[in-house]
């Protein structure tokens, strides 16, 4: 785990594992062998090296006759399991009323679909693990529900004509992001514009932005580059972003233009 945070939850986790399976007395392959897992997983899972699964958790509850104490730690469990800078965003777009973002290079992560997030992730270089594809992608997912939340945030995005037609992943899995774009962007507390790539005066030459205002009337961006993620609250570095946002949104084609632009690149696939 790449935080003290979560491996202090997962170090937790396993020890409760561990001493109920002990109360039971059940080596670690028998207990593996009763809730469908090999040995070298609950052995991982007990020091607190591998996240339990919620499957996991619930199968060791029952066999354990832990009484729910087990299956209670799902909640505590998922949240470790995702990196600290995607909880902290998480938090912080489930504060937001607004939440505004540019995106240049690929389609933005709120919006995008589980085969697409999967395949950006699995293309990294150097190279995640499986264990570290499947959490980016979990967390890239829940991250998602604040399309569900009430009361419902406004979420504005622009998207450069390329990342419609960019086949990450396949023509399959391209096709299916342009549908979810669609399905998205037809919400009416959702905005999608696309920027197209023959315009000559563009004012987000300088990369993607991220804007999140929140309850308390504050507006923050978000920075994500090569190898570094910040938050921006100094409204001294926040107004000429959130003044370069609403100029790229003025240039780029009308949410009605651009749901029939992304209809136009789905038939081309």
């Amino acid at each position: 785990m790449e935080d003290e945070e979560a491996t202090a939850v997962l170090k937790a986790v396993g020890r409760q594992i561990k001493a109920w399976r002990e109360a039971t007395g059940m080596r670690q392959s028998e207990f593996g062998a009763a809730i469908g897992y090999g040995e070298e997983m609950v052995s991982s899972v007990e020091r607190g090296r591998r996240v339990p699964q919620p499957e996991f958790l619930d199968k060791a509850d029952e066999v354990l006759d832990a009484g729910g104490k087990l299956s209670a730690m799902k909640k505590d469990v998922t949240e470790a399991r995702y990196p600290k800078k995607v909880r902290d965003l998480a938090k912080l777009e489930d504060e937001s009323v607004e939440l505004g973002a540019y995106s240049n290079h690929y389609v933005h992560g709120l919006l995008q679909t589980e085969g697409y997030a999967r395949s950006l992730y699995t293309m990294r270089r150097p190279s995640y693990t499986e264990d570290e594809i499947d959490r980016h992608v979990s967390a890239r997912m829940a991250r998602q529900s604040v399309f569900e939340r009430i009361p419902r945030p406004t979420l504005t995005f622009v998207q450069e004509e390329v990342t419609l037609r960019r086949p990450i992943g396949g023509k399959m899995v391209l096709r299916q992001q342009l549908e979810r774009l669609l399905e998205v962007g037809r919400l009416r507390h959702v905005e999608i514009q696309v920027m197209p790539t023959d315009r000559d005066d563009h004012a987000g030459m300088g990369g993607p932005i991220r804007l999140l205002k929140l309850q308390n009337g504050n507006t923050v961006a978000h920075e994500e580059g090569q190898t570094s993620n910040r938050l921006i609250s100094d409204p001294r570095e926040v107004q000429p972003l959130e003044m370069r946002y609403g100029i790229i949104r003025s240039q780029a084609l009308t949410p009605r233009e651009s749901l029939i632009l992304i209809e136009k690149a789905l038939g081309e696939t």
